[in-house]
This record gives C-alpha cells, sequence and structure tokens, in this order.
C-alpha cells in the first residue's frame, strides 16, 4: 500500500494542521486585541466606519472561538453511537460564525452607516482613527501574508489556485481564517478612506457609506461561508482526480484484481470515509475472503485521513463484467 501512503501524506500532512493551529491562535489573539483598540477608536472619533471596523473585528474574534470550539469538537475520537466520529461538528460551529458575520455584524455596520448618512457636524480628530488604522493594516497583513503562505503551499500539492483550495478545502479553519483576514484588509482600507474623506470634505456620507460598505463585505462573506460549510455538511465527495489516485493504490495489492465501486465522502476537515467493492484474485475460501476484506479495511484506516473504511466483495453481475484482459494470479 506504499501509493496509499503517498495519497495519505497530501491528505492530511501533520506539520501543515499543526501550522494551521497556530495561525487560528495568531489570528485570536490578534483579533481580540485590535477589537479593542478599534473600539477605543471608534468611541473616540465617533467614525461609523471605525465602529463597523470594530464590530467587524468582535464579529472575528466569536468566529475564531467558534472554530476553536469546533476544532475541538471534532477531535473527539469515533465512539459506537457516532462511528464516523465527531469530524462535522467543525462545519457546524463555523456555520455558526458564519451566519454571526452575515447577520449580525453586516446588519450592524449597515445600520450604522445609514443613521449617519444625514448627520451634519464637523470632521471630529481623526489621528487616533489613521493610527489605529495602520497598526491593525501591518499587524492583519502580516497574519493574511501567513495565512496565503500555507495556503499555497497545500493548493500547490494538489494543482489547485489560491482561491479554488480555499472555496473547496474540507478545512473550515483554513478557509475563515484566509477569508476573515482578506475581508479585515479591506476594511481597514474603507474605513480609513472613509475617514479622510470626510476630513478633507466635511461630507460625513464618505464616513457613512465606509460604514456600509463594510457591512456589505460582511454580508457577502459570511453568505460564501454559509454555503460552502452547508455542502460539507450535505457531503461532499472526494474529488474525482484522487479518487482515482486511492482506487489505484488499493489495486497495487496483490490480492485484488480490481475496484468496481469506491466512494470516498468528508465527514470532517481531512477526514474521510472509504467504502469499497472489489473483485478478488482467484477463488479464496470464504474465511479467506473475510480475512482479506478485513486486511484492506484496516490498512485504510491505518492512515489519520480516513475515519472508517468498509470493504466488500463485487456484485455477481460485476464479477460477471470482469472483462477478458489480463488477470492477476494468486500470491504464492
Amino acid at each position: 500500500m506504499r501509493e496509499f501512503s503517498r495519497l495519505h501524506r497530501r491528505l492530511h500532512p501533520d506539520a501543515q494542521a499543526t501550522r494551521l493551529r497556530t495561525a487560528v491562535a495568531l489570528a485570536l489573539a490578534g483579533g481580540a486585541l485590535m477589537a479593542v483598540f478599534k473600539t477605543g477608536a471608534a468611541v473616540t472619533t465617533g467614525s461609523a466606519a471605525m465602529l463597523a471596523e470594530a464590530v467587524h473585528s468582535w464579529i472575528g474574534t466569536a468566529s475564531e472561538i467558534f472554530l476553536v470550539a469546533g476544532y475541538l469538537a471534532a477531535r473527539r475520537p469515533s465512539d459506537d453511537a457516532h462511528p464516523l466520529g465527531y469530524g462535522r461538528e467543525s462545519f457546524v460551529w463555523s456555520l455558526f460564525g458564519s451566519i454571526v458575520m452575515c447577520v449580525v455584524g453586516a446588519q450592524v455596520a449597515v445600520w450604522r452607516g445609514i443613521t449617519q448618512w444625514h448627520v451634519i457636524e464637523p470632521p471630529p480628530d481623526y489621528r487616533v482613527g489613521y493610527a489605529v488604522v495602520i497598526v491593525s493594516l501591518a499587524f492583519q497583513s502580516l497574519s493574511f501574508a501567513r495565512a496565503v503562505r500555507f495556503v499555497r503551499e497545500r493548493a500547490a500539492e494538489r494543482d489547485h489556485g489560491i482561491f479554488k483550495h480555499v472555496l473547496d478545502t474540507s478545512d473550515s479553519q483554513l478557509r475563515a481564517v484566509v477569508i476573515g483576514d482578506l475581508i479585515a484588509l479591506l476594511g481597514l482600507f474603507i474605513a480609513g478612506l472613509g475617514m479622510a474623506l470626510h476630513q478633507l470634505t466635511d461630507e460625513v456620507r464618505y464616513d457613512a457609506l465606509g460604514s456600509i460598505l463594510i457591512g456589505v463585505l460582511m454580508g457577502v462573506a459570511g453568505l460564501v461561508l454559509i454555503n460552502v460549510n452547508r455542502r460539507f455538511l450535505a457531503g461532499v465527495p472526494l474529488p474525482e482526480e484522487r479518487r482515482q489516485m486511492a482506487i489505484h493504490a488499493i489495486e497495487q495489492h496483490p490480492d485484488i484484481e480490481r475496484v468496481t465501486y469506491f466512494f470516498a465522502e468528508y465527514v470532517g476537515p481531512d477526514r474521510l470515509v472509504v467504502a469499497a467493492r472489489v473483485i478478488v484474485v482467484g477463488d479464496p475460501p470464504q474465511t479467506e475472503l473475510a480475512r482479506l476484506l478485513h486486511e484492506m479495511e484496516t490498512r485504510v484506516m491505518e492512515h489519520k485521513s480516513v475515519e472508517r473504511a468498509v470493504f466488500a466483495l463485487a456484485m455477481p453481475q460485476e464479477y460477471e463484467k470482469r472483462g477478458a484482459g489480463p488477470k492477476k494470479k494468486a500470491a504464492g
């Protein structure tokens, strides 16, 4: 099963998982700190856009807490009540965070922008706001660069683009961190621009518009994350290319002539349930067949990416369609 080992290294790299947990921890700590600073700046300046950014940071911190809760829940080992493990809880908790961002964060930011739209007042002293934006941009840029570098490595292993990998990966933590950092950078730029235009033109609508745009960004990001988590909760199969790799790996076993059916579905971040039907070489007795199928299940489940594997003999009609091509000889 050497080929299956190579497939496993691509499916579940432990070193990369550790780096992702570090990125999530840094995002959580940094997000909470930035939320405090932005809240102080919003209170000091009265900026609607800065308030929207503060709300975004608090929502982001809450989302990170949801992600940590999901990660801890998903790590619980399988049991009799949950033979496929608890991996899908990661998608559930990530879904909660997405809903909070879309419903609470977006609505508060848009509402604040609308109520500020017709206010007539001279622009306040935005120096504190500018300082917070600059510091936050520096921190957020480092966090985003780290996340993108991590995504680029994983995407390259699967010959994917960065954007495609972020949307297709089963790792809800990775997706939330990357999209959250991107929205935070865009939001900071909008907030800074809104304050600057307000100060230059005496038009408070620029600041209000900044708040509305930040709310729209949060709403769009929340909807995207909700949809992706919904798909994984409903069930996402292993991509066809990697499915063919797994079939090829199984067929390298000397006692397996052909795989007639193979299905693998994500039941958690980088966690799969595998089901397969096979045609065995020769005509071994029933006890030998049982031993072989159990051996295949055990070998496949040795890999951390596989939560559960079930192997069965091919259907009678599949034996009839096995064809006249070259067949393996029984080992020994």
